[in-house]
């Protein structure tokens, strides 16, 4: 089962990182306010990077690989992330979330 490995740019500028197996959802709950301490208190999150893998173990790998960049390098993997087709594909799915 495929997982995803997500990005939010939360009210103040910082960046949270999780992992899911289901994106809009998840991306929703973040949201409402109810997807996560750190979240709740920064709203509105926005998705702005998310990469699919092929199992939550490998998921929970990349993330915890994210975590660790700098900022720096974050915003780089970011910027490659959203010249995809598959980054508009799901900003457009999320934003309708947000309407």
């Amino acid at each position: 089962m495929s997982a995803w490995v997500y990005v939010l740019r939360c009210r103040d500028g910082s960046f949270y990182t999780g992992w899911t197996n289901q994106l809009e959802k998840r991306v929703q709950t973040h949201q409402m306010g109810r997807g996560g301490k750190y979240t709740r208190s920064r709203l509105p999150v926005g998705l702005i990077a998310a990469w699919r893998k092929r199992s939550a173990r490998e998921a929970r790998r990349a993330e915890v690989f994210f975590k660790q960049l700098s900022r720096e390098a974050k915003m780089v993997k970011i910027g490659k992330w959203e010249q995809t087709k598959a980054a508009a594909r799901i900003r457009l799915r999320t934003a309708a979330l947000v309407d």
